[in-house]
């Protein structure tokens, strides 16, 4: 065989691969929803689950299935994959397996402002949405210019983030800590990550920046994969780093914020995706389209489990951060070893 038959050859099995590991967790991803639909107080069957969603009306399962769990559902599909997504283009485009939002304080930056809105100017709903999302824009807008040098530098970037984040932390912590005993629960609540009592109302705005924002990170994800190669090379293939990077960040910021709006940050969803993903894939950089569909089943599956694997009822962040966090240390403990630095 030639060389180019040899690439071709491995191209198309990495392609079959993709799309087997793709097809795979979008059946993971239907059968969690229909979980999701189909357990509470009463279980109900598929068929009746269908015929709700069909808009026929029915006594008792109309509501509990399409206003309680069908936005619960949506909300867990919709934040897990804007989490997945934007984790996984923050870890291609720094080269970095810790820069994920939640690692490097962009989602800090929306839980602040929140919090701030809940316990300071007794906002809420959509207010608290609405800055939630100019927050988190603008704390990676922060992060972004404080870590310009004379080029850009992956390594600074994440080490500025975490120190805007812990900064940003405290803040938290301060306003918990001055508020009122009676208004701290809401806010604890919020900075949980959960999807308790979200409506469908409060969906519109991640499902719009869904739509717009998704398709242009799934177009950029080649240039993405190129960008890995480093900034010289990939000027030698015609891409243009700067404005290519700083369009990902954009986009991959935007989904960050309108979902840390809806649920709050739901902790290291975007922290494990993108390398659950590329475990599957076996590619040299996750896909992004596997990513957001691992992220999606993480939030579902850690949902469920919340909600029907103990005597307590806990929220979505507090059983992915169970997960989450011994995969960190095992991720700082194997840097250390190989004499790897962030």
């Amino acid at each position: 065989m030639t060389s180019i038959e040899i690439v071709k050859t491995e191209r198309q099995k990495r392609l079959r691969r993709n799309i087997a590991v793709i097809s795979v967790l979008a059946v993971l991803v239907v059968t969690l929803c229909a979980l999701m639909l189909s357990l509470g107080g009463v279980i109900y069957p598929i068929d009746v689950i269908i015929r709700v969603l069909s808009n026929e009306q029915i006594e008792g399962a109309t509501f509990a299935i399409g206003s309680l769990r069908l936005p619960r559902m949506l909300a867990g599909v919709l934040v897990g994959a804007a989490f997945g997504i934007s984790g996984a283009v923050f870890q291609s485009m720094l080269r970095n397996p810790l820069a994920s939002p939640d690692i490097i304080g962009v989602s800090s930056g929306a839980s602040a402002a929140a919090v701030a809105c809940i316990l300071v100017f007794n906002l809420s709903g959509a207010a608290i949405s609405a800055v939630a999302v100019v927050a988190g824009v603008a704390t990676a807008a922060l992060i972004y210019a404080l870590s310009r040098g004379g080029s850009f530098s992956g390594g600074r970037l994440i080490l500025v983030g975490i120190g805007v984040g812990a900064m940003l932390n405290s803040v938290i912590s301060y306003l918990l800590l001055r508020a009122s005993q009676y208004d701290v629960p809401g806010a604890m609540r919020w900075l949980s990550g959960s999807l308790n009592g979200i409506r469908k109302e409060e969906l519109a705005p991640l499902v719009i920046a869904m739509v717009v924002l998704c398709p242009t990170l799934l177009c950029l994800e080649s240039r993405l994969k190129i960008i890995e190669l480093g900034d010289h090379k990939a000027a030698a293939l015609g891409v243009r780093s700067d404005r290519t990077r700083l369009l990902l960040v954009l986009c991959a910021v935007g989904l960050v914020a309108f979902a840390t709006a809806v649920t709050g940050p739901v902790a290291f969803v975007a922290f494990l995706s993108g390398p659950i993903a590329k475990r599957m894939t076996g590619d040299g950089s996750p896909s992004l389209l596997a990513s957001a569909l691992t992220g999606a089943a993480l939030t579902l599956g850690a949902d469920l489990l919340g909600q029907f694997a103990f005597n307590t009822k806990f929220p979505v962040g507090v059983i992915t951060g169970i997960i989450g966090a011994p995969y960190l240390l095992f991720l700082l403990v194997k840097i250390n070893r190989s004499g790897g630095s962030v």
